[in-house]
C-alpha cells in the first residue's frame, strides 16, 4: 500500500485529497496541518461588511476526511529528513513514499511599523479587526495598499486589497458615511495589478477615478506608524491601514533541505515536481514554478490546478515513470465590488476583463459549490 503524505489543508491539498482518492483507492493517505479545518479565504473580503461572519467560512474537516479515509495529523511541520520521505513535525514524524506540499506561503513583514497594519489574508481574526475598526470609525481616512516581494516580484497578491476598496466604499456608501471617510490607494507600481493585464490596471484606475477614490502611486513604501503610511513619494494619513505585504515560503522550508528561490519559495518545474527530490511536489503560495509565466497568480485557483497536475505526476512516480503533465497556467479572478463584480481571465493566449452586475452573485454561488466538497 502507498503512503501519501500531504502538508497543509487548504486550497491545494484538499484537491489533493480528492484526486489521489479518486485514482488510488487503496493509498494510505495522511494530511498534516495544525487544525482539521479549511478556511475558505476567498470570501474574507465580505466580513468587514457583514456579509459573512467568521465561522460561516471555517469548515471543520472530520466528516471529509471519514469519507476519504485520511488519517489527520495534528501538527506543525519543521523540516524534512530522507529527501522529503519522512516529514517532521512538532507532534512527531511520518514517512512517506510520496510527498505533497500544499502548506501555503506567509506575508513578509519587514516594513517597519508593519504592526500598525492589517492584512486581510492573515484570517478570520484579522478580518473581524478590520470589521471592527470600520464600524468604530465615523470618519477620517482608510489606506488600501500591497507590495511585492523584492527578491520575487511574482510573489504579490493584490486582489483582495483591490476588493476590500471597492467593496468598502459600497458599504459606506450604503450606511451614508462615505463622504466623511476618505479612502486612498497605495502601491509602490504606478501600475498596480499588471499582472492581470494592462487592460485590467485601466480598468481598474478608471474604476478608482469613478468613485473618488485617491491614488498614491509609483513610491517605495518606507514604513508605517499608527497614523500614517510612510513612502518616499510622502506620507498618507490615515485612521486605518489594511495593507498586503509581499509573501515568501513557508517557513520551516529553510530546513526541509529542498533548494529555494531567491524569494524563500520552494523550487520546482512546470510538472509541480521539487528539483532533484523525486516523489516530492509542490503546489500552491509554497512553491516556486520554472518557466511559468511572470502572471501567474497566488490563488486558490491556481493551487487547485496544480494539484491536479501534481497528483497525476505522483502516480507516475510511484509506477517509476517520468512526469508527464503540466499545470495549466490560467488566472481566474472575479473582483468583487459587493453590489456587482469585475472578471479578469488570464492564460498565455489571451486576456480580458469583463464587468458585469452579476459577478457578484456569481462569486457567491461559487462559494456554496466549492464548499459542498467539505461540508
Amino acid at each position: 500500500m502507498h503512503k501519501v503524505s500531504i502538508i497543509g489543508a487548504g486550497f491545494g491539498g484538499l484537491t489533493a485529497v480528492r484526486q489521489i482518492r479518486r485514482q488510488l483507492p487503496d493509498a494510505e493517505i495522511t494530511l498534516i496541518a495544525p487544525r482539521a479545518e479549511f478556511i475558505y479565504y476567498p470570501s474574507l473580503i465580505w466580513i468587514p461588511t457583514g456579509m459573512r461572519q467568521g465561522e460561516q467560512l471555517r469548515i471543520p474537516l472530520e466528516r471529509f476526511f471519514q469519507r476519504k479515509k485520511v488519517q489527520f495529523h495534528a501538527g506543525r511541520v519543521t523540516g524534512l529528513r530522507n529527501a522529503g520521505r519522512t516529514v517532521i513535525t512538532d507532534q512527531g514524524e511520518i514517512d512517506n513514499d510520496v510527498l505533497i506540499i500544499a502548506s501555503g506561503g506567509r506575508g513578509l513583514r519587514k516594513l517597519p511599523g508593519i504592526e500598525h497594519s492589517l492584512a486581510i489574508c492573515d484570517g478570520i481574526a484579522v478580518a473581524e479587526q478590520i470589521r471592527d475598526r470600520l464600524a468604530a470609525l465615523d470618519k477620517g481616512t482608510i489606506a488600501f495598499g500591497f507590495a511585492g516581494n523584492p527578491q520575487e516580484p511574482t510573489a504579490v497578491r493584490g486582489g483582495p486589497v483591490f476588493e476590500l476598496l471597492f467593496g468598502i466604499d459600497s458599504y459606506l456608501r450604503k450606511i451614508g458615511k462615505r463622504e466623511q471617510i476618505q479612502l486612498v490607494f497605495f502601491n509602490p507600481m504606478k501600475e498596480p495589478g499588471n499582472r492581470l493585464g494592462a487592460t485590467a490596471v485601466a480598468g481598474l484606475l478608471n474604476e478608482m477615478e469613478k468613485r473618488h477614490i485617491q491614488t498614491h502611486l509609483g513610491h517605495k513604501i518606507s514604513g508605517f506608524a499608527a497614523d500614517k503610511v510612510m513612502t518616499e513619494g510622502g506620507d498618507i494619513a490615515a485612521d486605518l491601514i489594511l495593507f498586503i505585504p509581499g509573501m515568501t515560503g513557508p517557513d520551516w522550508a529553510a530546513a526541509s533541505g529542498l533548494p529555494l528561490s531567491a524569494g524563500g519559495f520552494i523550487q520546482a518545474d512546470e510538472y509541480c515536481q521539487v528539483s532533484e527530490h523525486p516523489g516530492v511536489f509542490v503546489v500552491g503560495d509554497a512553491g516556486s514554478y520554472a518557466n511559468s509565466p511572470d502572471w501567474l497568480p497566488k490563488q486558490g485557483h491556481t493551487a487547485d490546478l496544480q494539484a491536479q497536475a501534481a497528483v497525476h505526476n505522483a502516480l507516475l512516480h510511484l509506477q517509476n515513470r517520468p512526469s508527464d503533465k503540466a499545470f495549466r497556467a490560467e488566472l481566474v479572478c472575479i473582483v468583487d465590488t459587493l453590489d456587482s463584480g469585475i472578471m479578469v481571465f488570464r492564460n498565455k493566449d489571451h486576456a480580458s476583463v469583463v464587468p458585469n452586475p452579476l459577478w457578484h452573485a456569481a462569486k457567491m454561488a461559487f462559494e456554496w459549490r466549492y464548499l459542498l466538497h467539505y461540508r
